[in-house]
């Protein structure tokens, strides 16, 4: 009923568009596993079960008088004025990095109050705080 060219270019868009499905799902899944999602002290108090060997980014703002340094680590609590949480890194900190300044610290949880911290991120200058950051801080 079909002639052969009809029956090949059929054939060739079916094969493109498969092709284009699957590397978009391919993108898709991708992007998902890289995700890394942003919660506050409260947020994570607030979690039904904990997965430790999913990347977490935690902000807030470092509690005053609680910076600890030891040879190795350093230790301090992110605080969103609502709940706590306790952070353990092994590495250098920004210059920007006080007590009572904003903070994400980026790693994996352990429990609900204590996070293993794999990357720390400063803020800025005195009038910036990461997006995230603010909201979640005039959420609580």
């Amino acid at each position: 009923m079909y002639g052969k060219k009809v029956k090949f270019r059929a054939l060739f868009i079916f094969l493109i568009l498969v092709s284009i499905i699957l590397a978009v799902i391919l993108v898709v899944k991708s992007l998902e596993e890289n995700v890394v999602y942003f919660k506050s002290p409260t947020d994570i108090r607030n979690l039904s079960e904990i997965k430790n060997s999913e990347k977490i980014r935690v902000g807030g703002m470092v509690k005053k008088d609680s910076i600890k340094i030891n040879d190795k680590e350093i230790f301090f609590i992110i605080t969103d004025f609502k709940n706590e949480l306790l952070v353990t890194f092994n590495g250098s900190v920004p210059n920007l990095f006080e007590e009572g300044k904003g903070v994400v610290a980026e790693g994996k949880l352990r429990d609900k109050s204590f996070l293993t911290a794999d990357k720390i991120l400063a803020k800025h200058d005195e009038n910036y705080m990461p997006p995230e950051v603010s909201e979640a801080l005039k959420k609580n």
